[in-house]
């Protein structure tokens, strides 16, 4: 496990700027990654815990758009490279270094958890534990919206993604380690291919009972 993250680590450590310069505004141009964060925010605001998680949070871009649709929003991320962006970027919001496996936060206290695209780096056989943590920080009721590249083949597909090595996922098989993990996964959106390799935009929501 070690190995894999301190690569994912330095890989983002060192495209920081350039990476925060293309994702700044990229979800102006996707309404529907737009509208599924947007249907999370008030799914959570409906919980009575506006508390979110953005883990993976990167330069920060989706935790500020958390904290504007009314959320209590803060980011968490790998890279120290990219929570120093973040802090800069956005003062007025909370950002942490921190493993998604092993998250700073107590069992049921969030009302929400975001992971967009931030689990594909993770290897298949990690990615249980990873999804078993998530499901711990969020209370009854709670929230988890996570995002990926999805693929129509029978199981993940490792990749040369432009930053580390990735992976995509079937839903219906991502589905399963959310329940798995405790989740009831009870919504998913896929869309238009998210790269030359005809992948998909996928999305999942799901809820902890």
């Amino acid at each position: 496990m070690a190995d894999h993250q301190d690569e994912t680590r330095a890989a983002y450590d060192g495209v920081v700027e350039l990476y925060a310069a293309l994702f700044a505004d990229r979800l102006q141009g996707q309404p529907f990654a737009r509208a599924m964060i947007g249907n999370f925010a008030e799914l959570v605001h409906a919980t009575g815990n506006p508390r979110v998680a953005d883990v993976g949070c990167g330069p920060g871009h989706l935790t500020a758009m958390l904290h504007d649709l009314g959320l209590d929003a803060f980011g968490l991320d790998l890279s120290p490279g990219m929570v120093a962006h973040a802090r800069r970027a956005h003062p007025a919001l909370r950002f942490q270094e921190a493993r998604m496996e092993s998250l700073p936060v107590g069992d049921g206290a969030l009302g929400g958890v975001l992971a967009h695209y931030s689990v594909i780096h993770t290897p298949p056989a990690e990615l249980p534990r990873l999804l078993a943590e998530l499901a711990r920080v969020l209370a009854p009721g709670g929230l988890l919206l996570v995002s990926f590249f999805g693929t129509d083949g029978p199981g993940p597909v490792r990749f040369d993604h432009k930053v580390t090595p990735a992976y995509s996922w079937p839903a219906d098989h991502l589905a399963d380690l959310l329940a798995g993990a405790g989740l009831l996964p009870f919504a998913r959106l896929l869309h238009d291919p998210a790269s030359e390799r005809g992948f998909l935009d996928a999305h999942l929501l799901a809820r902890r009972p």
